[in-house]
């Protein structure tokens, strides 16, 4: 009646997890290979400088995108309609010149050697 309460094929001393032969917490150990030590963890400020360093195109298209778009809208709002397109294709130059950075970002970190 014991053999009855397992399924059929299975037994307990074949499963690895129970045996003690793989350690989830722990890596496999490979031999002739030693992992690099891991870096601290980046924080959002940390790799938002080192982005910025790296392409500073980037911050600086969003934020004229912010400040056309905002000002575009208080110009809507004041009744300016006039300025307000001015500021609207504005913003989508901004944008544009945003894209253009991203993308040249892009290319350039694929296309640099690898160390």
């Amino acid at each position: 009646m014991a053999a009855a309460s397992t399924p059929a094929g299975h037994d307990q001393s074949s499963d690895p997890t129970r045996t003690g032969a793989f350690d989830l917490s722990r890596p496999p150990v490979i031999e002739g290979f030693t992992p690099p030590p891991r870096s601290k963890e980046e924080g959002f400020n940390d790799k938002f400088i080192r982005k910025t360093k790296e392409n500073p195109f980037v911050p600086i298209g969003c934020f004229g995108t912010a400040c056309a778009l905002t000002y575009g809208l208080i110009a809507f709002r004041r009744g300016k309609t006039r300025q307000s397109q001015m500021m609207m294709r504005a913003r989508i130059f901004a944008q544009g010149f945003t894209v253009f950075a991203l993308l040249f970002g892009v290319a350039s970190t694929a296309l640099k050697p690898k160390q």
